[in-house]
C-alpha cells in the first residue's frame, strides 16, 4: 500500500521538481507545470458518488499525457486509479493510495512528470532508469 510519505519520496526523486501549494494542499511541478497533486474530495465531490462510497484515504490527482492514455491507465489500474465527473474532459487520474501498489504509484508518477519535463531533461532521467 503506497502513503503520501512514499509518494512524496518518489515525487522528490525525479530531477527538477518543486514544491508549491494551491487551495490550501501540495503540488508538484515540474518547470512551471504541475503534473500531480493532492486532491481531497469537495462536499460536491462527495454527493456526487450518491449510494456509492467514496475512497477514504488520501486521493493524489496525476497529470496523463492526454484522454486516450487516461482511458488505458483506468483501464490498467481498475483497483488504483479512477475519476470522478469533475475530471471529465481533463488529462488527469485520482489515485486511490491506499489501493495502489508503491511499484504502480511510481510508474504513474513518472509518466506524469513526463507530461511536462522538458525532452532533454526526460532523455537522461530515462536513460539512467
Amino acid at each position: 500500500m503506497a502513503t503520501i510519505d512514499s509518494a512524496t519520496a518518489m515525487i522528490a526523486a525525479l530531477p527538477e521538481v518543486t514544491e508549491g501549494v494551491r487551495y490550501g494542499h501540495p503540488t508538484w511541478a515540474v518547470g512551471k507545470s504541475v503534473f500531480t497533486w493532492i486532491r481531497p474530495f469537495s462536499k460536491a465531490d462527495l454527493k456526487r458518488f450518491g449510494d456509492a462510497t467514496a475512497p477514504s484515504g488520501p486521493i493524489l490527482a496525476v497529470r496523463t499525457a492526454d484522454l486516450h492514455e487516461k482511458e488505458a491507465i483506468l483501464a490498467a489500474h481498475p483497483r488504483a486509479c479512477f475519476s470522478i465527473s469533475h475530471f471529465d474532459g481533463f488529462a488527469a487520474v485520482l489515485v486511490d493510495l491506499e489501493n495502489t501498489e508503491d511499484y504502480e504509484l511510481r510508474e504513474l508518477i513518472i509518466d506524469g512528470w513526463l507530461v511536462y519535463a522538458p525532452k532533454k531533461l526526460a532523455e537522461t532521467f530515462l536513460a539512467g532508469n
